[in-house]
């Protein structure tokens, strides 16, 4: 088995860092990499990311948000959190048996004394709750298999960066199962940092998959692709935000100039429809505001800057930009 040492806490980065892996690298054997991210919130490849997302909660926190390649529900990362990644060949016994994958961290655990177990299709747990959840990529002849593991995660974080907060959506994205979950480090007899439960959980793969470690050094033309893969697709708007499946959405708040609805419909992250009710009142019709909407990008400062090219005020008396964009993104 071969490790790649990686310390980068980006998950633009690290996304990329798997991907690259999968699909450039031509090792002679598995591939293993343990990585660890700052806050952030990573979103599985058919949803839609603003369903899953407490966006308020999101953007007064800086929190990453960045959508992954494979499957499953929406899960928070931070530094209290491990993630290990498996490169293997896509073998007959491999496809869909997350149980595999995860036994390698069950039986680490076991060792230090902790009761884990593999249950329901794709999640570890501890007592009945949740500590890791998985999910797979396939690429060819070769299979990426990643999990995490809440180790000594802010669990509270975990619970408002992903509830969201919305009047109404309707979406045909996958929908995030919401799990009792826990951390590792208050089931260890012996404490340890994560750094040394690091060490300690590549030592234990290793040994169970019976072969010798060697450590892949990532070079720099390796390190140029990985930023290039990073900047076209993790860095971008496109693929975290507008590649979420169509929705309709419906947000509707009071204000001192009366109330305001806006209803969406959204393909591919941009506003293919839109309308706005209320008992507000202007002096312009209210459809030349909602055309303006129309075939611009579901995003907050996309639409601040189309409602701050035009007279607003016209539209909604005593209603400002802020409150309207307070009602439709908040």
């Amino acid at each position: 088995m071969i490790s790649i040492k990686n310390n980068a806490k980006d998950p633009h980065f690290n996304l990329a860092l798997e991907e690259y892996a999968l699909k450039h690298l031509e090792l002679d054997d598995d591939i293993i990499i343990l990585w660890q991210n700052e806050p952030s919130v990573i979103i599985g490849r058919n949803q839609n990311t603003i369903e899953e997302i407490n966006y308020s909660y999101i953007n007064e926190n800086n929190i990453n948000v960045v959508r992954r390649l494979s499957g499953g529900g929406a899960v928070y990362h931070d530094l209290g959190n491990l993630n290990f990644t498996f490169i293997t060949k896509n073998k007959k016994d491999n496809v869909s048996n997350f149980k595999k994958f995860t036994e390698p961290v069950i039986n680490a655990l076991n060792k230090l004394g902790v009761k884990a177990e593999f249950t329901g299709r794709n999640d570890i747990t501890i007592d009945g709750k949740k500590f890791s959840g998985n999910a797979q990529y396939y690429y060819r002849d070769k299979l990426l298999h990643h999990g995490t593991i809440l180790f000594n995660s802010d669990l509270s974080v975990v619970k408002d960066a992903l509830n969201v907060k919305i009047d109404k959506i309707e979406s045909k994205g996958i929908k995030s199962v919401r799990s009792r979950v826990t951390n590792v480090y208050p089931y260890l007899k012996e404490k340890v940092s994560i750094d040394k439960f690091k060490d300690y959980l590549l030592k234990s793969m290793i040994a169970d998959s019976k072969t010798e470690e060697s450590q892949y050094v990532l070079t720099d033309k390796d390190m140029k692709k990985i930023n290039e893969m990073m900047e076209s697709r993790y860095l971008t708007w496109e693929w975290n935000y507008g590649e979420s499946p169509d929705f309709d959405i419906q947000k509707a708040k009071r204000f001192e100039g009366g109330n305001i609805d806006i209803r969406l419909n959204v393909k591919n992250g941009i506003i293919s429809d839109c309308k706005i009710f209320g008992d507000f009142f202007g002096n312009r019709d209210k459809g030349e505001l909602e055309n303006l909407l129309i075939n611009k990008r579901y995003e907050e400062n996309s639409i601040k800057d189309e409602l701050n090219s035009i007279a607003f005020e016209e539209y909604i008396f005593k209603i400002n930009i802020d409150d309207f964009i307070n009602c439709m993104f908040y």
